[in-house]
């Protein structure tokens, strides 16, 4: 899929204004936070996908399987 972006003036900053289409198939709306990133080959890829949180969500679930006892003690 290539579709056009327009860049707009947002105060001192700038914009993208992007498609409906590329907006539900990114599963995003207006105030949502999107992930730009670097790939090896020089271009970029924007998502939704946030890496750092993902990878403190991974942490949790590990914690909560390796204590999942003293969890369910602190819980009642």
């Amino acid at each position: 899929m290539n579709k056009a972006v327009k860049l707009v003036a947002v105060g001192n900053s700038t914009g993208a204004v992007f498609p409906k289409e590329v907006l539900a198939k990114l599963r995003v709306e207006r105030g949502d936070q999107l992930f730009l990133s670097e790939a090896p080959d020089g271009s970029f890829r924007l998502s939704a996908y946030d890496p750092a949180f993902a990878r403190q969500m991974e942490l949790a679930e590990e914690i909560m399987r390796e204590d999942r006892d003293i969890l369910r003690v602190l819980a009642q």
